[in-house]
């Protein structure tokens, strides 16, 4: 659908009304990870102490990029899918940071110029805008090589180490979110195409996240129908997430959003409205979020809070 066509359906009203029980989802899901993310800070904090060999302009950059910010969605779900699988938040932790560091990672190197170019995010100037491009390159290759060093040095067991270090590298690397992210620039103005689309968003975005489900089974040592059932929730919510995001830069606000908007439009990215329309856009984003709800069967009652999460990727306005 054509850019025009799609703000012609915002302006006609035709992107799904919030209604109470939606809104009282989004809150109470805010509340939790908010309340989550203050206590996992400090966490983070203690996994991000510098030698005294790092530069300490690196050590700025790097906490700039990482600390003080964003809802924490990967790694709240890498602690607590460890914890349906039988484990502990402590177990989780290294796994948790790494998972964050390299979320950060992939940000700090998104929004360069070369890439996305963005001057905002998580309402603030990104890290090429506040310590230059050079550093950020710098702050970003770092955050990727600590999230490897954590967990080689943090998890106590070495089999459970090495599989989770093999997890996070599969799900970031040439095979995964960065050949997401190269699918991505390949594709720009190309017409819209919803396979192309759905390859892009299945490693780009996805990956990532059915990784971060993948670690906390890792960390507790599930069996194969746990890891597989981790597995399908965080691919299918990584879906959903990406879509609902597809949307957002077309009738989201920037202040909300933290972010500039429309960008993706204006660079002739490959997106599901662009490819189907808000309206079979919406669709999608639910019936994904619907599919990573039913993942989670095997966990019971347990894992309310993260069918709640399902539900607030495709709710959010930010």
């Amino acid at each position: 659908m054509p850019d025009c066509q799609l703000l012609n359906s915002i302006l006609a009203g035709k992107v799904r009304r919030v209604t109470s029980a939606t809104s009282s989802n989004t809150e109470n899901v805010v509340k939790t990870l908010t309340a989550w993310a203050q206590k996992f800070e400090s966490t983070l904090k203690d996994m991000l102490t510098a030698e005294s060999a790092v530069p300490e302009v690196l050590d700025k950059a790097v906490r700039y990029s990482i600390l003080d910010g964003g809802k924490r969605v990967r790694p709240f779900i890498t602690t607590r899918m460890c914890e349906l699988c039988g484990g502990t938040a402590e177990e989780a932790a290294p796994a948790a940071v790494a998972i964050e560091c390299v979320h950060a990672f992939s940000l700090v190197h998104d929004d360069l110029p070369a890439m996305d170019d963005d001057d905002l995010r998580r309402g603030k100037p990104t890290c090429h805008k506040a310590y230059g491009e050079a550093m950020a390159i710098m702050a970003g290759d770092a955050l990727l090589a600590l999230a490897f060093e954590i967990l080689a040095a943090r998890i106590p067991q070495p089999a459970t180490a090495a599989a989770a270090v093999a997890e996070l590298a599969k799900g970031c690397g040439w095979a995964g979110m960065i050949g997401g992210q190269v699918a991505d620039i390949l594709s720009e103005n190309q017409p819209p195409d919803l396979a192309l689309v759905n390859k892009i968003h299945r490693y780009k975005t996805a990956r990532l996240i059915e990784c971060a489900a993948r670690l906390g089974a890792i960390c507790a040592g599930a069996n194969q129908t746990l890891t597989q059932a981790a597995a399908d929730y965080g691919q299918q919510l990584g879906l959903a997430f990406q879509i609902a995001d597809d949307i957002l830069d077309l009738t989201g606000d920037e202040q909300q959003v933290g972010k500039a908007v429309a960008k993706d439009a204006n660079a002739g990215k490959q997106t599901y409205p662009a490819a189907v329309g808000i309206d079979e856009s919406q669709a999608a984003a639910h019936q994904a979020a619907k599919k990573a709800i039913e993942a989670l069967e095997p966990f019971g009652t347990d894992a309310d809070d993260l069918k709640q999460l399902a539900r607030f990727v495709v709710e959010r306005n930010k």
